[in-house]
């Protein structure tokens, strides 16, 4: 166990499930994975989409807080999440982009790769990032806002096993970029100082936590411990049904998780019709008349 192997997952906050499940399944060709609730809220929807099974590197998962008011990240939030595309990718999505007519920044260029962005139906950047050394179809990195980001690249690459690849910067703005070896998806962060940004407010359209693999529960274990050696307050494990999870804050004040990589979201449904039911933990189970009674309706893509 030297370094994380990259990101699990990342959770943000939207408004409308079914606007959601319209942007990430029709526009971005993400598959639901799964459809259930918010563990600690189970009158909200829980959304997970990724590729066809889930696979940790490519999973994004929303909390539908139906009439939401917008946030806007600030620092101490990540702010952007971006998916990996190779050269033939990117010119593929900005084509198709255009001829749907749907807005766009960029193409911009970012360590000598492009980059361009778009907004989901709350607001959250979702970047299309190029790359020709990680499997396109899942992330490539997530954008971390900070006060100073010296503290939190410090436990990356103290730590976490994060190595530094390069920094841009431009007055009163800086972007450094980490990366673990071996080229997993969601092996990169990027960390952003802005003299100029807003106070944050969480709300629609922010990104909640963001969530590192394990690839086993033993390895979670020694990653607490790890954690909890070094100072920071994490929490006990917790049974999040398709995985088991810990959380901490890092210096810098974003949400962190580590997330196992078992045992996956087929637990509970087949590969070929997840996504396809209201799944439930055992405990809500008794009570589901009610929760779908108040949960919205909505319309799932076969």
């Amino acid at each position: 166990m030297t370094a994380i192997p990259g990101l699990h997952h990342v959770t943000a906050i939207c408004s409308s499930p079914q606007d959601n499940l319209d942007f990430y399944t029709r526009r971005l060709g993400q598959r639901l994975v799964k459809k259930t609730v918010n563990f600690d809220d189970p009158g909200t929807y829980h959304l997970y989409y990724g590729d066809r099974t889930g696979t940790p590197g490519s999973i994004m998962t929303f909390f539908p807080f139906v009439g939401a008011g917008p946030g806007r990240a600030g620092n101490g939030m990540a702010s952007a999440v971006a998916y990996a595309a190779d050269a033939a990718g990117v010119d593929a999505w900005m084509e198709r982009l255009a001829l749907d007519a749907i807005d766009f920044d960029g193409s911009e260029e970012r360590f000598g790769a492009r980059v361009i962005t778009l907004t989901d139906p709350d607001g959250l950047p979702v970047e299309i990032a190029e790359t020709a050394d990680m499997a396109p179809g899942g992330f490539h990195s997530v954008t971390l806002r900070l006060a100073d980001p010296k503290p939190t690249a410090r436990l990356l690459t103290g730590i976490m096993g994060y190595e530094e690849l390069g920094e841009e910067t431009r007055p009163g703005f800086s972007r450094l970029r980490l990366r673990v070896p071996g080229g997993a998806k969601g092996s990169v962060i990027d960390l952003v100082r802005n003299d100029a940004a807003p106070l944050g407010r969480s709300g629609a359209g922010t990104i909640h936590h963001i969530a590192f693999r394990a690839r086993d529960a033993e390895e979670q274990s020694g990653w607490q411990d790890r954690l909890r050696t070094a100072g920071l307050d994490v929490t006990p494990i917790i049974d999040r049904q398709y995985f088991t999870a810990i959380y901490f804050r890092e210096p810098g004040g974003v949400l962190f998780e580590i997330a196992t990589d078992p045992p996956g979201f087929a637990i509970d449904e087949p590969e070929h019709a997840l996504g396809r039911k209201l799944m439930l933990p055992k405990r809500y189970e008794p009570h589901r008349a009610g929760i779908e009674d108040v949960l919205p309706l909505l319309s799932v893509p076969a």
